[in-house]
C-alpha cells in the first residue's frame, strides 16, 4: 500500500487529482494538510431528484464519485462517507409521461413528492418512497458503499433546523444573490423559503416575510389569508439552489460533482454557502453524454442509452471503463460504442497485472475494480465474438461455446465465465443491432482474383492452422492482389464475408471459424 501512496501523490489520473484537492481543504500548521475538524470522516455526497427512476446518469455521477472516494482513502488510509440525498421534499411539478395512473397524479401537482400517492402498484405510501426504494435497490444493485437520507426526513426531524434559522436571518444577503439571476416576473414572487401550506398541502412559492429568525417564523399570504407560520421541522422547503447549500453547510459536505449544466447553479449555491458561514464543497464539474448525432443526451426526447441497454449487450464493468475516461469531455453514448468498449476494458484489464504502480494507477480499470483487478482473461476479443456470432445467424449459446473450442479448447463456461457473459451479449447485440443492417455484396474487380487465391491458399493449410500464419497469407494476397492499399482488400473482405463494412482480423477470425467454414463464405461470395 505504501508504493500506491507514493504513487497516488504523483498521479496524473483523474481522481487523484481529485482526491489531492481534498488534501487542501483543511490545513494544519504552515499550510500542511490536516484531518476534518473533530476528527470526522471526509463527507462526499451525489443528490437525486425523485420524480424520475434511477437512471444512467445516476450510475455515472454515483460511480465517479466513488471512484474520488477511493482515491483519498489510497492517499489518506483515512475513512469517510458517501451520502445518496434524495430530494424528495421538492414539489410535484410535472406528471411523468411514463408512469401510470396520470389522472390520479394530476391532482396532486405542487405537493411534496412524499405526499404524492403512489402510483405503482407496490407497497410503498408515496411515489416519492417507491423512487427511494428503486434508487436504493439500484445502488445496492451495483455494490455501492453509501448512507441513504431523505430530504423530508431531515426537515422534518429537526436536522436542519439550525442552518434553517440561518437561512432566515440571512435572508437579503441570499436575495441579493439570488434576484439579479431571475427574470423580473420571478423576482415579484421569489423567496428563498417556501412555506408548506397548512390548506392545500401545496409547496408555496410566493413572497414571504422574516418574522423571527431564531424562532423560525415567516409571515406569508394563503388563499387570500395572511399567515404565521414556522419553518422548522418541515414546515418549509428551501428553493433547491438555496437548499443544496443549505444541505452542504448543516451537513459538512466537503465533496460534491455535478454535470456542466448546473454549473451557473454551483456558482450561486456556492455563494450562499459562504454567507452561512461556510465554505462550497470541492467537486469536479463532468461533460454531458451527446447522442450519436452529437445532440445532448435527454430523457424527454428518449434519444439516450438506458443503463439496461447497455446491460443487454455489454457488461456493468465495460460501462464503469467508458465512464471514468475523460470526464471532461463530452463523449457519445449510443449503442455503437459499445463493443470497443467492452475490447478495451479488458485490454486494459490484462495490461494491468503487468504494468508497476504508478501505472496501474493510471490504468482506468484500477479506478473500476478499486485496485482489486480480476486475473482472468477471454480466449477472443468481443468484436471477433461479435462477427463469430454473424457468420452463425441462429445458432444458441453452445454451438459457440462449440466453436470457440475449437480455437481455444479449454474454453468452457467454469473456466471463462465472463465469456460466458459476453457470450450473451454478443448474441443480443446482433440480433437487436447488427442482424437488420448485414448485407453480403458481390466481390468486383480485383477481389474476384483475389478470394479465389485466399480460397486456394487456405486449402492449402490444416485445420488447425494458426491465426499468425493465416494473417500472414491475407496481408501478402492484398499487397500482390493490385489493391491500391490494404485497407479496400480488408473492407472488401469484410463486405463479401461478413456483410459489414468494419470487422476483426482476418487471421484470428478464419481461425476461430475454421477453415472449412471460411471457404464456405468465400465460395459463397464468388456465387
Amino acid at each position: 500500500m505504501t508504493d500506491y501512496r507514493e504513487a497516488a501523490m504523483k498521479s496524473k489520473a483523474w481522481p487523484f487529482e481529485e482526491a489531492r484537492k481534498l488534501l487542501k481543504r483543511y490545513r494544519g500548521e504552515r499550510g500542511a494538510p490536516a484531518p476534518k475538524p473533530g476528527g470526522e470522516p471526509m463527507l462526499f455526497e451525489t443528490g437525486y431528484g425523485p420524480s424520475g427512476l434511477p437512471h444512467i446518469g445516476t450510475f455515472n455521477e454515483v460511480l465517479r464519485t466513488t471512484m474520488v472516494r477511493r482515491a483519498y482513502e489510497t492517499l489518506t488510509g483515512e475513512s469517510t462517507r458517501l451520502i445518496a440525498f434524495s430530494d424528495d421534499m421538492d414539489g410535484f411539478r410535472k406528471v411523468p409521461t411514463n408512469v401510470p395512473n396520470q389522472e390520479m397524479l394530476a391532482e396532486h401537482l405542487h405537493k411534496p413528492l412524499t405526499q404524492v400517492p403512489n402510483p405503482f402498484d407496490t407497497e410503498y405510501e408515496s411515489f416519492a418512497h417507491h423512487n427511494n426504494a428503486m434508487l436504493r435497490e439500484f445502488l445496492d444493485r451495483f455494490g455501492f458503499d453509501y448512507e441513504f437520507l431523505s430530504s423530508t426526513e431531515q426537515y422534518q426531524s429537526g436536522a436542519f433546523d439550525e442552518t434553517l434559522k440561518l437561512v432566515l436571518a440571512r435572508n437579503q444577503q441570499i436575495l441579493d444573490i439570488m434576484l439579479p439571476t431571475l427574470g423580473k416576473e420571478r423576482q415579484a414572487t421569489y423567496s428563498p423559503i417556501m412555506p408548506i401550506s397548512q390548506k392545500s398541502g401545496h409547496v408555496l412559492q410566493v413572497p414571504v416575510e422574516v418574522v423571527d429568525a431564531d424562532a423560525g417564523v415567516i409571515r406569508f399570504e394563503d388563499e387570500g389569508e395572511t399567515v404565521e407560520q414556522s419553518v422548522l421541522t418541515g414546515g418549509a422547503k428551501l428553493q433547491w439552489k438555496v437548499d443544496w447549500a443549505m444541505r452542504w453547510v448543516s451537513l459538512g459536505v466537503d465533496y460534491e460533482m455535478y454535470g456542466k449544466d448546473l454549473t451557473d447553479s454551483g456558482v450561486q449555491s456556492g455563494k450562499i454557502a459562504k454567507v452561512l458561514g461556510a465554505r462550497k464543497p470541492d467537486g469536479m464539474i463532468y461533460e454531458m453524454f451527446l447522442d450519436e448525432k452529437g445532440e445532448k443526451i435527454s430523457k424527454s426526447k428518449g434519444n439516450g442509452l438506458s443503463l439496461d441497454e447497455w446491460l443487454r449487450y455489454g457488461s456493468e464493468n465495460s460501462l464503469a471503463f467508458y465512464i471514468y475516461r475523460e470526464p471532461k469531455s463530452a463523449k457519445q453514448l449510443h449503442l455503437g460504442v459499445i463493443p470497443k468498449a467492452v475490447d478495451e476494458y479488458f485490454q486494459f484489464r490484462t495490461n494491468w497485472h503487468d504494468q508497476a504502480p504508478d501505472k496501474r494507477l493510471g490504468n482506468a480499470v484500477h479506478h473500476v475494480h478499486g485496485g482489486n483487478v480480476p486475473q482472468d482473461t477471454i480466449p477472443v476479443t468481443f468484436g471477433l465474438l461479435l462477427n463469430l456470432v454473424g457468420v452463425m445467424g441462429d445458432a444458441d449459446r453452445e454451438q459457440i461455446w462449440s466453436y470457440l473450442r475449437q480455437y481455444a479448447p479449454d474454453a468452457t463456461v467454469e473456466n471463462y465465465p465472463a465469456l460466458d457473459e459476453l457470450i450473451g451479449n454478443a448474441m443480443a447485440y446482433h440480433k437487436d443491432f447488427i442482424a437488420p443492417t448485414l448485407q453480403r455484396r458481390k466481390p468486383e474487380g480485383v477481389e474476384v482474383a483475389a478470394l479465389e487465391r485466399l480460397d486456394s491458399e487456405l486449402a492449402a493449410l490444416p485445420e488447425d492452422a494458426v491465426a499468425e500464419d493465416i494473417q500472414t497469407i491475407v496481408y501478402t494476397i492484398g499487397k500482390e492482389g493490385g489493391f491500391e492499399n490494404l485497407r479496400d482488400w480488408f473492407k472488401a473482405l469484410y463486405e463479401t464475408l461478413l456483410g459489414s463494412s468494419q470487422g476483426p482480423r482476418m487471421g484470428s477470425f478464419i481461425a476461430l471459424y475454421g477453415i472449412e467454414n471460411s471457404r464456405k463464405l468465400i465460395a459463397e461470395a464468388l456465387a
